[in-house]
């Protein structure tokens, strides 16, 4: 796989007619919100804009999100059949999407699928974990397993299966494992970097419109704790 970095700080990881994804930095917000921060979908737009001299409007549209705090890939499409095709394969989960997460707590199994009921709170942005169905609640559920054990910490693989608000950081947190740094959900302090030890390390999809089996993977950030993988 070929990363591409370039004047505006991105790297890239695919690029073609119809895509481009980007291995997404801590801070960097996906779309534009009510904190009036520079996006990243118009970063990538003034990367097109300049890179194929594009006169007038770049069509980019975004696929999905990550948390702010969070790194790892992000796929925007760069035409509306890729953006129509590839939401279809987001919201019928045909897409494979796995995260690397580092915790303090060990899991009580080495390995597991974890089911929850997701419930959103709007006013304080956050997510709860319940065992049991409650009202305006979404049924949650991943796969993880311990891949490495580190000095304090372990590191662990997911494969999440649902793609709920916060839902990884949520179900984490409601088996007493919190990600590092992650204050709103129970980590004891705070990452230099405000971000937090969530990743989304690969994503295989069927190529929306070449129909060929795709497979990215996101390089982590460039901390000692990462590098240790």
């Amino acid at each position: 796989m070929k990363i591409i970095s370039n004047k505006n700080n991105l790297q890239i990881l695919h690029e073609d007619n119809h895509l481009i994804v980007v291995n997404k930095r801590v801070g960097d917000i996906v779309q534009g919100d009510k904190t009036g921060d520079k996006p990243l979908s118009e970063v990538v737009k003034e990367y097109i804009k300049d890179k194929y001299n594009k006169p007038g409007e770049v069509f980019l549209g975004v696929v999905h999100r990550l948390d702010r705090p969070t790194t790892g890939i992000v796929v925007f499409a760069r035409t509306s059949k890729a953006l129509t095709r590839m939401n279809e394969l987001f919201s019928n989960r045909e897409t494979q999407k796995t995260y690397w997460a580092i915790v303090k707590n060990k899991p009580s199994k080495e390995e597991d699928n974890l089911v929850h009921y997701i419930k959103r709170n709007e006013k304080n942005n956050t997510s709860k974990a319940h065992i049991k169905e409650v009202p305006e609640s979404k049924l949650a559920s991943l796969d993880y397993k311990i891949f490495k054990e580190l000095n304090n910490y372990f590191a662990l693989e997911i494969n999440l299966h649902t793609g709920r608000h916060h839902q990884i950081r949520a179900q984490l947190s409601a088996i007493g494992c919190p990600i590092k740094g992650d204050l709103k959900y129970g980590f004891d302090r705070s990452n230099p970097d405000g971000g937090i030890h969530l990743h989304a390390r690969k994503l295989t999809f069927i190529h929306p419109v070449t129909k060929e089996a795709i497979t990215i993977t996101a390089p982590t950030p460039s901390d000692s704790i990462w590098e240790a993988l």
